[in-house]
């Protein structure tokens, strides 16, 4: 068996293609100008960092949630909840109204 030579054991980039609307593609573009940076490098940047994050907390069994995620997940706890009949008719079953 031929040994590994450290050419061979270096990674191949693999190409990653990702179809983006306009707006999306405007979004990116401009993201990575402000960086100055080419738009390949910033979605490598931006995304290998953002899979780590979510990789990590997953090992860690964390949620993190972005400021506008916690937001809208405040906002559906605190909707007032609206019970289906059979909902009401198994709570009352439950409290031994029935």
């Amino acid at each position: 068996m031929p040994t590994k030579t450290k050419q061979s054991l270096k990674a191949v980039p693999q190409p990653l293609v990702v179809p983006l609307d306009q707006q999306s593609n405007a979004y990116v573009t401009k993201a990575a100008g402000l960086r100055r940076i080419s738009i390949n490098e910033y979605a490598r940047i931006v995304t290998v960092a953002q899979a780590r994050r979510e990789v990590e907390e997953s090992e860690q069994n964390v949620i993190a949630l972005t400021p506008s995620e916690q937001l809208a997940f405040w906002n559906a706890l605190n909707e007032p909840v609206k019970l289906t009949r059979r909902q009401k008719s198994l709570g009352a079953l439950m409290r031994g109204e029935r």
